[in-house]
Parts: structure tokens; C-alpha cells; sequence
């Protein structure tokens, strides 16, 4: 086994252990670690692939406590943001964007710490973070945290915010494929390598799931704090 396919597979286990057990994160935890053997758009293509496993599996035990109607809305714009982030992947030089992003998080959870209420002008602004998650989810497969932000301010619970989570990503991810496909970034190449990893993911999974049983609301919201505020400095200092 080379080393391309380690770091392959602790990547992609890490990314959805993390990713099974709070709804989101799996590409901002895979991402770093895949990068350090691949170039960026081979590093999506693999997060994607794996996103769209699990994305069915996710929404149909999740859809019962799915807030349908504020995912409708985050999906529409969030095509619209895809497209767009996909064209910048194959064409585009990201970087700016990427640090832009980093900052941007940083700042969100600061500010959401220090004043420990509802931001109620948030929920005009869902067509713009639709828009963007959907942006960075084609550029970098890390459009997790500006989902985060819209809807953690409006749903009521964690049940809740983890089940729409997965709800946006998946439906980001059925589009990202083929979009990825047509532009040329997806290949036979990562589709083959992915089958080699395959027991880990699922393996994952299935850790994830149970560490999720044992891990109280209150605990789950300040891992979710702490992972947008390490994922936004990584993608600050990352090249």
C-alpha cells in the first residue's frame, strides 16, 4: 500500500468519524490531511465521492427531523453558488478566496461567543450563505461552516441543526458530482483508489454513530465552536 492511499484513508476516516458525530466537518478535517499528498481538485474529488455515499444514508434516517423548509432554501441558492465554484476550481486561482473564508469564520465564532444570542438579522441573509456554501462547497468541499452559521441560528435544537446539516451537504454533494464529472475534476482514477478506502469509511460511520449516542447537547455545541474556529484558521495559513 502506498503512501498515497494512507493518507488517503486516515483522511477520509477522520473526516466522516468527525462528520458522523456532529453533521458536519467531514471535508474540513479530510481536506488538510489530503492535501499533503494531492493536489486540490484530486482532494475534492475524493471528499465528493465519499460525500455521495453517505449523503443518502444520512437523509433518509435524518428526514424526520430535517427543517425542510429552510433546507429548500439553502439548496436553491446553493446550486447557484455550486456552479460558480466549480468553474473557479478547474479555472481559477482560489487561494484569496480560501483565506477570505478563514477569516470570515473566525470572526463569526468570536463575535457568536462573545454575545451568546440569537442574531436576528441572520435569517435575511439565508440566499447569501446558501449562495456561498455552495461556493466554497464546489471550490474546496468546506462549505460546512456558512451552512453552520445559518442554521444554528434557526433551528431550535441540536437534533435538529445535525439532521438539516445533513440534509444541505448531501443535497450539495448530488449536485456536486456530476458538476465535478462535466467539468473534468472527477476521474476513473479517484473512483478506483475509493474502493480501496471504502471499509474505513464505513467503519467510520459506524463509530461516529455510536460516539454520537453518548454525547450530551451542550458538549456537541462547543465542539461545533471550536471546529469552525480551527477550520477557519487552518484555511487562513494554508497554502
Amino acid at each position: 500500500m502506498n503512501t498515497m492511499l494512507i493518507v488517503l484513508i486516515i483522511g477520509i476516516f477522520a473526516g466522516f468519524f468527525i462528520q458522523s458525530i456532529i453533521g458536519f466537518a467531514g471535508g474540513l478535517v479530510s481536506l488538510p490531511i489530503l492535501l499533503l499528498v494531492m493536489p486540490l481538485n484530486e482532494a475534492v474529488s475524493y471528499i465528493t465521492i465519499f460525500y455521495s455515499i453517505s449523503a443518502p444514508i444520512y437523509i433518509v434516517k435524518e428526514w424526520s427531523n430535517i427543517d425542510k423548509k429552510l433546507l429548500k432554501t439553502l439548496a436553491f441558492y446553493s446550486f447557484f453558488g455550486l456552479i460558480a465554484g466549480v468553474y473557479l476550481l478547474k479555472y481559477g486561482k482560489p487561494l484569496l478566496l480560501k483565506r477570505g473564508l478563514g477569516l470570515f469564520i473566525i470572526l463569526f465564532v468570536l463575535y457568536s461567543l462573545r454575545k451568546n444570542k440569537k442574531i436576528s438579522k441572520l435569517s435575511i441573509l439565508k440566499p447569501i450563505f446558501g449562495f456561498l456554501g455552495g461556493l466554497f462547497s464546489g471550490v474546496f468541499s468546506t462549505g460546512g461552516p456558512l451552512y453552520v452559521m445559518i442554521v444554528q441560528k434557526e433551528t431550535a435544537d441540536v437534533k435538529t441543526f445535525r439532521a438539516t446539516m445533513f440534509g444541505i451537504l448531501g443535497l450539495v454533494t448530488l449536485m456536486r458530482v456530476p458538476a465535478l464529472a462535466i467539468s473534468g475534476v472527477l476521474t476513473s482514477k479517484e473512483i478506483y483508489n475509493s474502493i480501496f478506502v471504502l471499509p474505513f469509511f464505513l467503519l467510520a460511520i459506524y463509530l461516529g454513530k455510536r460516539v454520537y449516542a453518548r454525547v450530551d447537547d451542550i458538549l456537541l455545541k462547543k465542539v461545533i465552536y471550536v471546529l469552525l474556529f480551527v477550520s477557519g484558521t487552518l484555511l487562513l495559513i494554508s497554502n
